[in-house]
């Protein structure tokens, strides 16, 4: 009887270890369902785009047409004002002094145009007197009676008279024309005090307030816009659809716009317009280094859905629909 192979059998049993082990060392692949379902749609031929909430309106970034101090706020974000309601008010004792000095100088120019009116009056008056006079030697048959030397002063002293009547016209005329201006000041002053207060263009709501009593409103653009507002009834979708996809879109074709983070708040979008001209896409991120070699073409949709909750800003999935094979491009 041979002996035992004991080395082959050894090699068996390291060899049944090490796979053993390999198998338990192995990790266990877990399939499980994404935290968020991707977004989805019911069009077969679609065309994907990402779109952002904005005002029907779209965005207003007021301003002011004077710089100053914020006197008062009367708004706060998230308030619905009507067209014509005060938002904020600038301080003002400035422009208060300047049209106090202009209604004393419009009551000085309305004094000097009654001056001047009186001035008128009395030198038609002495022109009459004159006028009377020269009449009167005039009409003397006997020239024994009046020197002729007489009647030729009498005809300078209406000369100088009727000289006199049309400086005093003309001098109502620059009292008039200096009472004009003083009004004119005083109401450019007026206004620049109305001015001063920012109205509401439009009935919308205060998205955005990023100033506060106390604080510096300057004129002209600002990086950041300290007050935007916008009508959000209703709120439309602005959609950025790549250029290259451009040639498929149809004016009033059906939409799907989904809220990011949640694909089961879905809602259906109504046409309103396409914007003309193929524009770089918007940045999204804010950062000024930003480079951006997109170009698209923007299309804009009603959110006719008020149950779900949305914001101005707040970036969607849309899936609009191509219409099948025949599209915009080939159909006649």
């Amino acid at each position: 009887m041979k002996g035992f192979p004991i080395l082959p059998a050894f090699a068996v049993l390291v060899l049944a270890l090490s796979t053993v082990s390999i198998v338990r060392t192995q990790p266990v692949r877990i399939t499980n369902p994404p935290p968020i379902p991707p977004p989805r749609t019911v069009f077969q031929e679609r065309i994907a785009a990402v779109g952002i909430v904005e005002p029907s309106s779209e965005l207003l970034s007021l301003g002011t047409h004077l710089p100053g101090v914020v006197e008062k706020v009367f708004v706060t974000a998230g308030q619905d004002v009507r067209a014509g309601a005060p938002l904020v008010k600038l301080d003002t004792r400035a422009l208060e002094s300047v049209v106090a000095e202009r209604r004393s100088e419009l009551a000085s120019r309305e004094a000097a145009l009654v001056t001047a009116r009186a001035a008128a009056r009395k030198a038609r008056a002495a022109l009459a007197d004159v006028g009377r006079m020269l009449r009167i030697a005039e009409a003397v048959s006997d020239l024994r009676s009046i020197r002729s030397e007489e009647v030729t002063r009498r005809r300078s002293a209406v000369e100088t008279a009727e000289a006199e009547v049309a400086v005093t016209d003309a001098g109502i005329g620059v009292a008039e024309a200096a009472l004009q201006s003083a009004a004119v000041a005083l109401r450019g002053a007026e206004i620049d005090i109305e001015r001063s207060t920012i109205h509401a263009p439009i009935d919308g709501r205060i998205l955005q307030l990023r100033i506060r009593v106390g604080e510096y409103a300057p004129t002209g653009s600002t990086v950041s816009p300290w007050l935007v507002i916008g009508n959000i009834s209703p709120l439309h979708v602005r959609v950025d659809i790549d250029e290259n996809e451009a040639w498929r879109i149809q004016p009033g074709a059906k939409a799907v716009a989904q809220v990011r983070g949640n694909a089961n708040l879905s809602m259906p979008l109504t046409f309103v317009r396409i914007e003309p001209m193929i524009v770089p896409k918007q940045s999204l991120t804010g950062a000024s280094t930003e480079r951006v070699d997109t170009r698209v073409l923007q299309a804009v949709y009603r959110v006719d859905d008020t149950h779900t909750t949305v914001f101005v800003g707040q970036q969607m999935d849309v899936f609009i629909d191509a219409g099948g094979i025949k599209t915009a491009m080939i159909q006649r």
